[in-house]
C-alpha cells in the first residue's frame, strides 16, 4: 500500500501495480505525485510550474500573432 507523502493518507494503490513515471493523485489533500522510482517505490511531487511556463509561452505566442 502507497501512502501520500503530504498527508500520510492511503493512496489505494499497491506498490507492485505502479510502473515509473505514473501519476498518482492523493484523495484527500489533492496533491499529485509523480512515480520517481519502483523498486522501491519513491513520489515526488507534480511539478506545477513547468505546466503554467508551458501556458505562459503559447500566451506569449498569441499575442505576437496579434501585433
Amino acid at each position: 500500500m502507497l501512502y501520500c507523502p503530504e498527508c500520510e493518507t492511503s493512496l489505494d494503490v499497491e506498490e507492485d501495480e505502479v510502473d515509473e513515471g505514473e501519476v498518482l493523485s492523493c484523495p484527500e489533500c489533492g496533491m499529485d505525485f509523480e512515480v520517481a522510482t519502483v523498486n522501491p517505490v519513491e513520489l515526488k511531487p507534480v511539478d506545477e510550474e513547468e505546466e503554467y511556463e508551458d501556458d505562459e509561452d503559447d500566451e506569449e505566442t498569441e499575442d505576437g500573432d496579434y501585433s
